[in-house]
C-alpha cells in the first residue's frame, strides 16, 4: 500500500493545482479516497497515523472532500468491495456525549469569565474581608439566639 497523504498536505496540493483527480473506493465498513497525484493514486489518510481515512457514509465523505479540500468532482466510485459492516474500526458511542460535555464546559467557562470581568469592572466599592466576617458573625449570633 502507498503511503497516505493527510488533509493539510492534500489541501496545499489542491491549491497548488497538484491534484489530478479523486476516486472513492468502497471497502468493508466504509469509503476511502484515492487522490491522483502525478501518475500515482495516494490514499487520503488520517493526520496522526499512516492509515487510510474511512467514512461510513458516502454523503459525509463527499461533503468532507468538498468542504475541506475543495474537491467538487469525483472521477470514479468503485463499490465492488463495499459492505456496510464495520470491519476494522472500533465505534465510539460516547463521542456525541463527549462533544456535548465539551460544549457545555466551554459555555460555562465563557459565562464564568464574563461574570468575573463584570465584577472587576463594577464601579461600586467592594466589601472588605473584615466587614464581611463581622456581618456573618452578627448573623451567626442572631441565628444562635433565635435557636435558644
Amino acid at each position: 500500500m502507498h503511503k497516505t497523504i493527510d488533509t493539510p498536505n492534500a489541501r496545499r496540493l489542491m491549491q497548488a493545482g497538484g491534484l489530478r483527480g479523486a476516486s472513492l473506493v468502497g471497502q468493508p465498513g466504509g469509503w476511502c479516497v484515492l487522490l491522483k497525484i502525478g501518475m500515482q493514486e495516494t490514499p487520503l489518510g488520517t493526520q496522526r497515523t499512516d492509515k487510510p481515512r474511512t467514512w461510513s457514509s458516502l454523503d459525509t465523505c463527499i461533503q468532507y472532500l468538498r468542504d475541506e479540500l475543495g474537491i467538487v468532482r469525483i472521477d470514479s466510485i468503485d463499490a465492488s468491495n463495499y459492505s456496510a459492516a464495520a470491519a476494522h474500526r472500533p465505534r465510539r458511542p460516547d463521542a456525541a456525549a463527549q462533544m456535548r460535555r465539551a460544549h457545555e464546559a466551554a459555555g460555562h467557562d465563557a459565562w464564568f469569565r464574563a461574570q468575573v470581568q463584570a465584577s472587576i469592572d463594577d464601579p461600586r466599592p467592594s466589601v472588605g474581608d473584615e466587614q464581611v466576617r463581622a456581618s456573618f458573625a452578627d448573623r451567626k449570633a442572631a441565628l444562635r439566639q433565635s435557636a435558644k
